[in-house]
């Protein structure tokens, strides 16, 4: 694999190498670069701890891949499903569950279930419970969302038709686990005299074929970057043995893909950063090249972890990055992965759902453009350039010329942080102003085709909108999107409107 040396000197050469072949970005106007720093995040003031397990790997399971000193380790362990022993006191005419046994497994931190047709949905219930690793304790059972097609590329797009796409359930983040059990439940049909009631003596609608359950381990956390330098006030002093040869600090080495991925960010950070930091409000104005007399409507420029800070193994997306024209208006989400997470444990969330999109699902890479945590940290997601318009798959029918941000967790019946409703709109007054977009202004999209607005239908919503405005879902769950209106009225303000 070839790999690229980290220099001062080195940046634009090997950016210019490492860029993959794709269609010219639509992008905001030239940034001006900034230096990298170690990625510091918000987190909350209790810390996660966990176990070792002793387990060996199932039968069938996908081996674990090797480590790299460039990327964190992770692996998938797919187990396929099967009808469950029938209870003797099962009632007559009743679903047959499908599901696995409780059984042990490499350790994992999160799991869904997938199926061979992308165009089926799993009309039942899907429950799963799962076991501390290196502990006899088992959870109680927890139910996984299973409506997650409205999270997906547009109908008849390349990333849709070009790749082996699979029908999935919702990811949900069960921490370190090396036991699991799963209980799928069909519908029973509704009777024609009440919709609302069902018939058990009707014939069950059927599962999806090919249901598997997977089983994502994130890997480890990034190596933390050495410092860049000693405190302004302090000068570093090394200790000295007299048998000590002098050395010289190694510089990073970076894989291809590593590379790509940040070279792409060469406007606002050094090749290999782990976080792009933040702006004032006078520097991001002066950083974008702007008309003369014209007003700059954009706010401050929020830390961004990048892709390299979160762990993101670069080896699994598709090389090429994938364009649209401009961000015209921003689709609020919730990760709807649960929220029994920590914000140190985000990064190991975000490594999960990236494979859990890419290897499971079939996806080209991470389907959001942004996430952002309980704690307000935000983070790049798909790759392509957090300044430029890259095409995510994040709201089915209206992922051209948007982007998608997830709130990681569940918030249909919870409320979400303050904190993470803030950096929502930290990052849209600063991303819509790079496109000029307002944030508490209309914009009119047209449907690539929902199962709420036909293909071709032109619609018109708010600039920053929940997921459900555009596809019949519950996401971003109701409580979040209670939250948008003060969203769109912060980042306004933040835009300087």
């Amino acid at each position: 694999m070839r790999a690229l040396m980290v220099t001062s000197v080195g940046v634009t050469c090997a950016a210019a190498l490492t860029l993959p072949l794709a269609a010219p970005a639509s992008s905001a106007p030239a940034l001006s670069s900034a230096s990298a720093r170690p990625p510091s995040l918000t987190t909350e003031p209790r810390t996660d701890t966990s176990g070792t397990s002793g387990t060996t790997a199932p039968d069938g399971a996908e081996p674990r891949a090797a480590k790299s000193a460039a990327e964190p380790a992770g692996s998938t362990q797919s187990l396929p499903l099967a009808p469950l022993a029938v209870p003797s006191n099962r009632v007559a005419g009743a679903p047959a569950v499908h599901g696995l046994p409780q059984r042990d497994a490499r350790p994992f931190s999160l799991v869904g279930v997938v199926w061979d047709d992308a165009e089926a949905e799993l009309h039942g219930t899907v429950q799963v419970r799962t076991r501390a690793t290196g502990t006899t304790r088992w959870s109680d059972w927890q139910d996984v969302e299973t409506h997650n097609a409205d999270h997906a590329a547009d109908l008849g797009s390349a990333e849709r038709e070009g790749r082996t796409v699979r029908g999935a359930t919702a990811p949900l983040w069960v921490g370190d686990s090396d036991g699991v059990e799963v209980r799928v439940r069909p519908e029973s049909p509704a009777t024609p005299e009440s919709p609302g009631s069902q018939d058990r003596a009707a014939t069950p609608v059927p599962l999806p074929e090919g249901m598997r359950l997977e089983l994502v381990d994130p890997g480890e956390d990034p190596a933390p970057e050495p410092a860049r330098g000693a405190p302004a006030n302090r000068a570093a002093v090394p200790a000295v043995f007299a048998d000590t040869p002098p050395t010289a600090a190694l510089p990073e080495v970076l894989t291809a893909e590593i590379a790509a991925a940040s070279a792409v960010n060469a406007e606002v950070a050094e090749l290999g950063a782990t976080v792009i930091p933040a702006l004032t409000q006078a520097e991001t104005v002066e950083s974008v090249n702007l008309a003369p007399g014209a007003k700059p409507y954009i706010g401050p420029r929020p830390k961004i972890v990048t892709r390299k800070g979160w762990g993101a193994d670069e080896k699994l997306r598709e090389r090429n990055f994938g364009y649209t024209k401009s961000v015209k208006a921003a689709f609020v989400h919730h990760s709807a992965t649960g929220n029994n997470y920590t914000c140190k444990q985000a990064p190991s969330v975000l490594r999960s759902i990236y494979r859990y999109h890419v290897k499971s699902s079939g996806w080209r890479d991470f389907g959001y453009n942004f996430a952002v945590d309980k704690c307000g940290n935000i983070y790049e997601g798909r790759a392509g350039g957090v300044t430029k318009a890259v095409l995510g798959a994040h709201t089915l029918g209206f992922n051209t010329n948007t982007m998608g941000i997830a709130v990681l967790g569940s918030y249909g019946s919870t409320n979400p942080p303050a904190a993470a409703v803030t950096a929502v709109s930290k990052l849209t007054a600063w991303k819509l102003g790079l496109f000029g977009a307002n944030p508490k202004g209309k914009v009119t999209l047209v449907s690539g085709g929902s199962n709420k607005y036909r293909k071709g239908v032109k619609v018109k919503m708010n600039v920053i909108s929940g997921h459900r405005d555009g596809f019949a879902t519950e996401c971003p769950g109701a409580r979040l999107y209670k939250k948008l209106g003060t969203a769109r009225t912060s980042s306004a303000k933040l835009q300087g409107r």
